[in-house]
């Protein structure tokens, strides 16, 4: 886009990818204008992107140096970046005076507000275009402060973070434009002249938002909320996770750039850097002009953020303990394999990934005959090692540690309890500074009391527990306990039982946890598709937001009647 485009001709631009996006929130098929390859970037590729070697480029260029945004109110530098990977990125971001910033972002609201859901949504395409046109570099971005194999941070940072945003653009233009912009409106007096009014309704936006980033993936569970507020008229403060500014910093830079060329205030987006240990996330929450507030990590936070933040809005995803129920299969090894994956896949440093798994201990059936527990579980563990025997190929799965803390797990899961799969170190000849560890199998006996707080506590990282119950019955129970005492982003469950399966589904009905049944392909508990999937349900102590739903959007904004007579 050239500088000055109007809002009316990035409409047009945007117009039938919108009306796509819009289609497949009301569908659930599949749908994605973003190509997740990485080789369909490039001259020849998506329109003016960055090829891979380009991307890489312009992400080295960004180390060493300062992150200039020229928004008002910088009162210092902060800095502090050190890659999973080994390398300090030496990024220094401008510091916000609050006092000055926060002013000058709602001093550009009005605007935004005038422009309407449609051009406002057309905007939010344009930013997402460009952020798809640099995927290569924002890839180098998150995996340098993530920790994710780069083809993981390539899809997940990138085409499929991008698809989250949109799906969030979707949900807001359609819950705006329920309600007409303007009506006639009569009602018959008998003999008398009738009463006539002409109506308006304009959504009106909550105030500014503060979207406070997570660590692992900065992008993916920030863009959502990002783009659900900027798309419903609010400013939004982005606040990243000191470890993982830069993938988010660039999205500011690319967001001030399209509304600065759009004709808008650049200032309806802004960075929140801190310095080392300052924690500004706790003062911005509780600010008067902070009426938004999106949060993924602790759930100590979350929860503070949701007792505190009393004058915003709230939207948080916490921790939970992902739970799959192990009770039968016609599929051993596609099981096994599935599992594995789950397991292994960013050293399950995801919010999605299982960690107890329930089996009877007098086993299950299979298409290989019966499995008692202890087959299962040394089964399970063999299929990780399997999967994660070749060093090239095991880092290309795992990725780094993220932080000590996850480490620090690993290395005190052997305490609680007979470990099936110990965790070891893996090579990456291209980092060798990286941390990077095989999942962790525990077995526990779930009629021990003692191990309940091993299995009823979530253990973020590669750290799994093989949890013998006494039957599937019983499993079930335990499922629903999790579910409700500790919340679950994912719930899956192995089953060729009708009646089993209508257990395990009426549980996660009336627990409101998302399942998963019998997968042993190429789709893993642990993923999920923007326009078809919801991620969370909002309805168990996980999470108390759905990304994404109508309402994780509505609340946003208000809607403002002004009438006159006719």
């Amino acid at each position: 886009m050239t500088a000055g485009l109007s809002t009316a001709q990035l409409i047009e631009k945007h117009l039938t990818t919108l009306d796509q996006a819009l289609d497949a929130i009301r569908t659930r098929v599949y749908w994605s204008p973003f190509p997740e390859h990485p080789k369909a970037y490039g001259p020849e590729g998506v329109p003016n992107s960055l090829s891979p070697a380009d991307g890489q480029a312009a992400f080295e260029a960004l180390r060493g140096k300062r992150f200039e945004l020229d928004q008002p109110g910088t009162d210092g530098w902060a800095r502090g970046e050190v890659s999973p990977y080994g390398p300090e990125l030496g990024v220094e971001y401008p510091h916000p005076d609050i006092e000055v910033l926060l002013p000058a972002m709602r001093a550009a609201m009005p605007q935004w507000r005038e422009a309407g859901p449609q051009a406002r949504a057309a905007v939010c395409l344009e930013i997402l275009a460009r952020i798809n046109a640099r995927s290569h570099e924002f890839a180098h971005a998150v995996m340098h402060t993530s920790g994710q194999a780069f083809m993981m941070a390539f899809q997940a940072g990138g085409p499929h973070a991008q698809d989250r945003g949109l799906e969030a653009v979707a949900y807001a233009l359609a819950e705006q434009t329920r309600t007409p912009h303007s009506a006639d409106w009569s009602k018959p007096q008998g003999k008398r002249e009738p009463l006539e009014l002409r109506k308006e309704f304009t959504p009106v936006p909550r105030g500014i938002s503060l979207l406070i980033g997570c660590n692992t993936f900065p992008t993916w569970n920030g863009y959502p909320g990002l783009f659900a507020s900027l798309a419903t008229g609010n400013a939004v403060l982005v606040k990243p996770h000191p470890r993982a500014v830069l993938p988010l910093a660039l999205t500011v830079r690319v967001a001030r750039e399209v509304l600065r060329d759009a004709g808008f205030s650049p200032d309806l987006v802004a960075l929140a850097a801190e310095r080392q240990g300052e924690g500004i996330a706790k003062s911005l929450a509780v600010r008067p002009e902070v009426r938004i507030v999106d949060y993924t990590g602790s759930t100590a936070f979350g929860d503070w953020l949701e007792a505190n933040a009393r004058q915003a809005q709230v939207f948080t995803e916490k921790a939970g303990v992902n739970t799959v129920v192990i009770d039968s299969t016609d599929d051993y090894k596609g099981l096994l394999s599935n599992l594995a994956f789950s397991l292994s896949l960013y050293s399950g440093q995801m919010c999605t990934t299982p960690q107890n798994f329930l089996i009877p201990r007098d086993g299950i059936g299979t298409d290989a005959g019966h499995k008692s527990y202890d087959e299962v579980v040394a089964d399970l563990a063999a299929a990780v090692d399997g999967l994660l025997g070749d060093d090239a190929r095991a880092h290309a799965l795992l990725g780094a540690i993220v932080n000590g803390q996850v480490k620090e797990r690993i290395d005190a899961a052997a305490q609680l309890g007979e470990v099936a799969l110990a965790s070891r170190p893996v090579a990456n000849p291209d980092f060798p500074d990286a941390t990077v560890r095989t999942p962790v199998i525990v077995k526990l006996d779930g009629a021990k009391p003692d191990s309940e707080a091993a299995y009823l506590s979530e253990c973020f990282g590669p750290v799994s527990f093989a949890v013998a119950v006494d039957s599937t019955a019983d499993a079930v129970r335990l499922l629903r306990r999790t579910v409700r005492e500790k919340g679950a982003m994912t719930v899956g469950a192995y089953t060729t039982s009708p009646e089993v399966e209508r257990l395990v589904e009426e549980a996660c009905l009336e627990e409101c946890a998302q399942l998963s049944l019998n997968l042993t392909g190429g789709v893993y508990v642990n993923q999920t598709a923007a326009f078809s999937d919801f991620h969370g349900s909002g309805g168990n102590p996980a999470a108390n937001a759905v990304l994404c739903d109508s309402a994780f959007v509505a609340s946003r904004f208000r809607t403002v009647e002004v009438r006159r007579p006719a």
